[in-house]
């Protein structure tokens, strides 16, 4: 059974910062082709945020490019979301994406972000 766990959500005040992780279990590191971010606000669609390829490629919604950086540590199924100069439009719930090979898709449960003005 695959499992994504999300950590290191929290309330922080403008222009902060937090590190999300998210931990991969269940599924082979060499399966998986992407492993990424979403977020979604109260009200608001989920929405794209980042994700790393299996090539180490990167890519990025232009409302966080240049203040957010996502990394994987293949090793450790892990996915982190370095999040710098956040604004309260930052708000919102994270969730980690996984792919795998076959179409899967993978959410974790999501954690809480909240950025106070």
């Amino acid at each position: 059974q695959v499992q994504l766990v999300e950590s290191g959500g929290g309330l922080v005040q403008a222009g902060g910062s937090l590190r999300l992780s998210c931990v991969a279990s269940g599924v082979s590191i060499f399966d998986i082709t992407a492993m990424g971010w979403y977020r979604q606000a109260p009200g608001e669609q989920r929405e794209f945020i980042a994700t790393s390829l299996s090539d180490d490629s990167t890519v990025y919604d232009d409302s966080v490019k240049g203040r957010f950086t996502v990394s994987r540590d293949s090793t450790k199924n892990t996915v982190y979301l370095q999040m710098n100069s956040l604004k309260p439009e930052d708000t919102a719930v994270y969730y980690c994406n996984t792919h795998a090979l076959g179409g899967y898709n993978y959410w974790g449960q999501g954690t809480q972000v909240t950025v106070s003005s």
